[in-house]
């Protein structure tokens, strides 16, 4: 059975099997390769040569093109700077009054030097893996997209103050998020991971009103292309999951700080639910520490729709021999 059978056996209804094992590698994967962070988020073949080499030393079950949040900022026009040993930097907010809403375009994600770059690693992925090993695609949630083209603080402010201001730019950022991920998954993506970070910083009345129905129309639109839908909010997110939990999401990742087995009862048997070992700790921890509770968090989820991995990025210092003391645990192996 190929990794993409075994995930789609997986995500599709059927009974659970072996454990299968994807953490989130960005910076990791850049320096375990050789190359820089900047190196990685500018360029789509070091990015996939990158993933491969680490899906081949960890024996991982998929590989994505996850690189920052700044792919769909730079293809509505802000300026991103390429930072050597860094996420790359939005040097100048292009939000800055409800005028530039109305005025900002949607973004041509096929012209889009960053958007394509992307799109160029998800067909360099189906060329060296034939289709045999599950693909994610990512893109930036509708809220996340608002917040980096907006700011932070101003984005909050605007869905308190200029409501309708809010959901004009975030119906923006829902198509270009849209039309980036039909174009991912045209290009040989088996699942688009959704990244919307800033979600658990809200509380659900803010997140029903202005997030809830687009996330809704995302997850929708994904499953019409075929594609399966992993979503990623940073943080501890239960004060969303009675909202969250409605979204018929395929793969749910759950941070260090989240309870998996009231996560379990909330989100129901069928969609997979990702993590979600401290990031810190497998950097810091002991090989055999980490094997230790990877393999009681194992236990715990047996015979459930789960899947091994950090509660968020893999940390670019983590030692190598922790990553591989996961993947052992998933088959029950020594770490040493």
């Amino acid at each position: 059975m190929t990794r993409k059978e075994e995930f789609l056996r997986l995500v599709g209804g059927g009974k659970p099997g072996r454990v299968l094992f994807y953490p989130i590698l960005m910076h990791f994967a850049a320096r375990f390769n050789g190359h820089t962070y900047g190196e990685l988020a500018s360029d789509y073949r070091v990015l996939v040569e990158s993933n491969i080499k680490c899906f081949h030393q960890f024996d991982f079950d998929m590989v994505s093109l996850i690189s920052d949040p700044y792919r769909e900022t730079a293809a509505f026009g802000a300026p991103v700077e390429f930072v050597p040993e860094g996420v790359p930097k939005c040097k100048k907010l292009i939000i800055n009054t409800p005028e530039d809403i109305v005025a900002l375009k949607k973004p041509d994600v096929l012209l889009s030097a960053r958007t394509l770059d992307r799109i160029n690693g998800a067909r360099y992925y189906k060329e060296i893996l034939n289709g045999e090993v599950p693909v994610m695609g990512w893109v930036e949630g509708p809220l996340a997209e608002a917040c980096d083209l907006a700011g932070v603080t101003e984005m909050l402010l605007m869905m308190m103050m200029d409501p309708a201001s809010a959901h004009l730019l975030l119906d923006k950022c829902l198509d270009a998020a849209m039309d980036f991920a039909q174009a991912q998954v045209a290009a040989g993506c088996d699942l688009i991971g959704v990244g919307d970070a800033i979600c658990s910083q809200i509380d659900p009345d803010l997140y029903n009103t202005f997030v809830f129905n687009r996330h809704r129309q995302l997850v929708d639109y994904l499953h019409s292309l075929g594609a399966y839908v992993k979503f990623h909010i940073c943080g501890n997110t239960a004060h969303l999951w009675p909202s969250l939990s409605k979204l018929r999401l395929d793969i749910f990742d759950l941070d260090y700080m989240a309870d998996m087995e009231e996560a379990y009862h909330q989100f129901g048997p069928d969609v997979v639910r990702c993590g979600n070992i401290n990031p810190v700790e497998i950097q810091n921890l002991s090989a055999n520490e980490v094997f230790e509770r990877s393999k009681s968090l194992i236990a715990k989820e047996r015979g459930r729709r789960f899947m091994l991995s950090g509660g968020c990025e893999i940390t670019v210092n983590t030692p190598t021999e922790n990553l591989m003391a996961m993947r052992k645990a998933c088959e029950n192996q020594s770490p040493q």
